[in-house]
């Protein structure tokens, strides 16, 4: 990555606390960036850019074949595999291929190479253009049991684009959030003033600190009421790069699929301002 480009992260520690729509505006307000969205189970990104020029790839994982004429039953792949994708019925091998984690050590082990690799889709990406920012979306299957081979595939993707990109993390601190932030240059962390809240952002703060990544908190949906988020940036000195309120007007563009910042020049100037600080902190 070169010294210019800046790819930051937005995460939360749990659904619903505004992550998208604050990565799709911080996105929208910066000239020439790329918006990916690795939210690869709940997607929804693309339904508030609307990008046209839409191309479409596949992202295909190893899954193992059984071939029973050169099994033994000697069951080495079935007590390797960890996630019971393989099993031993009726003295033939049985592949489990929707709880298969395509690490191929099955194959690697079966010492009569009656395990082959074959290739399965596990989902795809999409990518197209809306205004001046290049849209990336990872969608996985229904029922497969990890993302990260797309968001692997994602990273790829917008590791060969240039200036500023943002990736709309998964929520939590699972796996698929670890392959995410992988290569970010900054994390924005979005909280909602609850003890909720409070609990998720800890979770998430602690794994941005084990990966020794700097990072920043938007407060979304304040109210005049207490806030114990913002009180716990105070207390532990953590930098809060903005303040979104809970209002009407917010929840009805939201909720027709309207990015805030192209429509209200207010929200505009708010999202360019932690935009500017985020990229300051990420230089």
């Amino acid at each position: 990555m070169d010294k210019k480009d800046i790819k930051i992260a937005v995460l939360s520690g749990k659904g619903g606390t505004g992550k998208t729509f604050v990565a799709v505006n911080i996105a929208s307000v910066s000239p020439d960036s790329t918006y990916a969205d690795c939210d690869v189970e709940e997607p929804n990104g693309m339904l508030f850019f609307k990008p046209d020029q839409i191309t479409t790839q596949d992202v295909n994982v190893m899954v193992p074949v059984f071939f029973e004429d050169a099994c033994t039953g000697c069951r080495e792949c079935v007590s390797f595999c960890r996630f019971n994708a393989l099993s031993f019925i009726n003295q033939k091998v049985t592949v489990f291929d929707d709880i298969c984690h395509a690490c191929g050590g099955c194959v690697l082990v079966c010492p009569h190479a009656a395990l082959k690799a074959g290739t399965k889709s596990i989902g795809r990406i999409h990518q197209g253009k809306s205004a001046d920012v290049t849209v990336v979306s990872g969608e996985l299957n229904i029922g497969e049991p990890s993302g990260v081979p797309i968001i692997s595939r994602i990273n790829e993707i917008v590791g060969e684009q240039s200036g500023f990109t943002v990736i709309d993390g998964p929520p939590g601190s699972a796996c698929t959030v670890m392959e995410s932030i992988n290569d970010v240059n900054y994390c924005v962390l979005v909280a909602e003033p609850t003890q909720f809240g409070l609990h998720n952002l800890k979770m998430v703060k602690e794994l941005l600190e084990l990966k020794q990544i700097p990072y920043g908190v938007v407060l979304n949906k304040c109210t005049e009421a207490d806030n114990p988020v913002e009180d716990f940036c105070m207390e532990n000195s953590l930098p809060v790069l903005g303040r979104l309120p809970f209002n009407q007007t917010l929840a009805e563009q939201n909720a027709e699929g309207r990015i805030i910042s192209r429509v209200d020049d207010t929200y505009k100037s708010i999202f360019t301002d932690i935009s500017n600080r985020i990229k300051e902190a990420a230089r």
